[in-house]
């Protein structure tokens, strides 16, 4: 043990040390008292005596029905843009009805005409322009001579020159092999075609032919037997390229007569 804390003193704890004494409950009530007696002078020192007086009261919400030409409740209209309406900017042009002027029926002559600044040399400078652009002289000739044409008319004969014979059908584009020695027969009167129906194999030979019947009383009157019986002969004589089918056709003769020799002319006197 320490010799040094054997000689302090030992404190009573029942016994309160003047250090921890502190601010009593009389001093302390003492100082509110005479902050309050402070306060209250200075409130009756200072304080005005005027009436009080309630302030305005602004800026509080009301309410107000509104109309319907209100522009809020305007926008809440689905035909605002498609519809017109007396706030848009045509407003002020279709709602103004057109007025139409009277018209007057006072005639008022004209103020006068207009004088002329330089009358003197209208068309001066047209002359100068035909002075220095001269044409040549030209006589037009109003009433020019009608051109006489000679006509000339050629009459060429419709009838044939030489025995002439026409392919058609599906044998049209077919050719022949060698062109036939068509004759001319020997009669006094224009014949009728002939016309002729032939089966050709793929050879190219004619198979059959079949004289076909006029097709109207003129035909069937001009047509001769002579010239059917030739026509069938030398139909089946006909040579065509080769083909790879059968094919039908027919073929017209077209026949050119020579007249007949006159044997029973009379004898010269």
């Amino acid at each position: 043990m320490n010799p040094a804390s054997a000689n302090l003193p030992v404190l009573d704890p029942a016994t309160p040390s003047p250090e921890s004494e502190g601010w009593s409950r009389k001093k302390m009530l003492g100082l509110i008292a005479l902050a309050m007696a402070a306060h209250v002078a200075l409130i009756f020192v200072f304080g005005t005596k005027k009436q009080i007086i309630p302030r305005a009261v602004t800026e509080v919400p009301r309410l107000q029905l509104a109309n319907r030409a209100d522009e809020l409740l305007e926008l809440d209209n689905p035909a605002l843009f498609a519809l017109p309406n007396p706030r848009d900017f045509a407003a002020a042009i279709w709602q103004q009805a057109p007025t139409n002027r009277t018209p007057s029926f006072r005639w008022q002559a004209a103020p006068g005409e207009l004088a002329l600044p330089d009358a003197e040399n209208l068309g001066a400078t047209f002359a100068g322009f035909m002075q220095t652009n001269a044409f040549g002289n030209f006589q037009p000739d109003f009433k020019p001579a009608p051109p006489f044409a000679e006509l000339v008319r050629q009459i060429e004969t419709l009838l044939p020159q030489q025995t002439t014979l026409q392919i058609s059908g599906s044998l049209a584009g077919r050719p022949l092999v060698a062109q036939p020695a068509l004759p001319s027969l020997d009669w006094n009167d224009i014949i009728a075609p002939s016309r002729v129906q032939v089966l050709v194999d793929p050879a190219g030979n004619v198979i059959s032919a079949v004289l076909l019947p006029p097709d109207s009383d003129v035909e069937a009157a001009g047509r001769a037997a002579k010239g059917d019986t030739n026509a069938v002969e030398l139909a089946r004589r006909l040579k065509f390229a080769p083909a790879a089918e059968l094919a039908f056709g027919e073929i017209i003769f077209h026949w050119h007569t020579t007249p007949l020799a006159d044997t029973n002319a009379p004898a010269n006197p």
